[in-house]
């Protein structure tokens, strides 16, 4: 299992028509099904106009016909990480059209595959060269960021993937609980089963139960530990080949019950949408450090961590986390140096709330802050509106729905005349805080 397929050759002949490629409950998709899928979306694509098409799926099967339509036909796809209309109609000059599963209304073509009729079988182009594929991530200012991923740097992130953890993985199938529109979830819900020739699941895990009834054949569980947080004691587990965390950070309290019932050490990732993946650890004692991939480099510089990578399309970018190396070279993350939080594993930028809340009529001034109650955290919004009182915040949050998602809304309101400054006339981080504590 160490010689990944890289994915342009993923519908040549190198796999038998009846190899299975996905899976959705009962049913199997086969690479026959796959070639007939991309075929009646690449036929349709090469007469349409534009180049940069987004891609916004639920099933990962369908997600993977498309994706490999839109790079044969020589398009860039484009991933929004999400369907909701209001903030693809604010990203829209960013593609000319969208294929979706989902019904949406944009001023754009919006296509579903499965109208398309069904089309002759003939030779696929090339997946050229310099092809990629383009992710958005939510960047320090608040305003989402392209990150472009070029098709050889995404093999080549598998052929890291597989030289660590192939040999272990060639019976199983692979399961996730996290959305494949984001770049976790695409490197390990469709470029690892896909390159390593082992069937996904089309359908993505919500529940423990979901996970639960995989009961059938030794799985590759991709998840997160918010997920891994509520697996059900109580429930038969599976066989895991291998179970593989990230999205945030995983804690030793959380990995020693996952270990319990999964009756393996969890593998964690560390790495970004801009970077890729940068090192690894393994949950089989606690408080693990992080071990680099050979080829990532560390650099620190005055202005922070910098990570030169073969993955980076730039080469080399700076880093949101601190760092604390060992002599052995492994190290530990101690904080972060950004206003980007994570809240049930999603990134949520706090620039990014604070920006949309600005925009509505008799907002003055508003400051986002997270807060701490128990070991959970959600966000609490400090805002200048003169002409506002308690009635206004469930508009506020009506508001914020048609951009956000409800783990982004701010749970917790102050108004207040003024947001606290210190003596250097920046923002009081420390009395914005204060005003949320339960003392109050």
């Amino acid at each position: 299992m160490n010689n990944p397929l890289p994915l342009a050759l993923w519908l040549s002949s190198r796999r038998h028509p009846q190899h299975i490629v996905a899976f959705e409950g009962p049913h199997c998709f086969t690479q026959a099904d796959l070639i007939n899928d991309v075929q009646r979306i690449y036929s349709w694509l090469k007469t349409q106009p534009g180049e940069r098409w987004a891609l916004c799926f639920d099933n990962s099967y369908d997600f993977i016909a498309a994706l490999l339509a839109t790079l044969h036909a020589g398009k860039t796809p484009v991933l929004p990480g999400h369907s909701r209309e209001a903030q693809l109609r604010e990203q829209q000059m960013h593609f000319c059209g969208v294929l979706s599963d989902t019904p949406l209304n944009l001023s754009c073509r919006v296509m579903n595959p499965q109208v398309l009729a069904c089309k002759a079988i003939e030779p696929f182009e090339a997946v050229t060269a310099d092809a990629g594929v383009v992710f958005f991530t939510s960047g320090s200012t608040g305003e989402p960021a392209q990150i472009f991923k070029t098709v050889r740097a995404l093999d080549e992130e598998i052929a890291w993937l597989a030289t660590l953890w192939g040999d272990n993985s060639g019976d199983c199938r692979v399961v996730g609980s996290v959305s494949h529109q984001h770049l976790y979830g695409f490197t390990f819900r469709v470029m690892l089963p896909m390159s390593l020739g082992l069937p996904g699941d089309a359908a993505m895990i919500h529940f423990p139960e979901q996970l639960a009834a995989h009961s059938l054949h030794p799985l590759l569980f991709i998840s997160s530990p918010a997920f891994l947080k509520r697996l059900d004691g109580n429930l038969a587990a599976p066989v895991f080949k291998r179970v593989i965390s990230a999205a945030g950070k995983l804690d030793d309290d959380t990995a020693l019950q996952a270990r319990l019932w999964l009756k393996t050490a969890v593998s964690e990732i560390y790495g970004t949408t801009e970077t890729g993946v940068l090192a690894w650890r393994e949950h089989s004692q606690p408080a693990p450090e992080w071990q680099p991939f050979p080829a990532v480099c560390f650099t620190e510089q005055e202005d922070g961590w910098w990570v030169e990578s073969p993955l980076i399309h730039e080469g080399c970018r700076p880093l949101d986390d601190i760092l604390e190396f060992t002599a052995q070279g492994r190290f530990r993350l101690s904080g972060r140096r950004d206003r980007i939080v994570k809240i049930e594993e999603k990134r949520v930028s706090l620039s990014e709330i604070e920006r949309r809340l600005l925009a509505l009529p008799g907002i003055n001034d508003v400051a986002v802050v997270p807060v701490v109650r128990g070991n959970r955290i959600a966000l609490g919004a400090v805002v200048v509106a003169p002409q506002s009182d308690n009635t206004h915040k469930q508009h506020w949050r009506e508001a914020l729905r048609a951009w956000l998602e409800p783990i982004a809304i701010p749970r917790y309101w102050r108004i207040v005349e003024r947001i606290p400054l210190n003596s250097q006339s920046k923002r009081s981080w420390a009395q914005l805080q204060e005003l949320f504590d339960e003392t109050r």
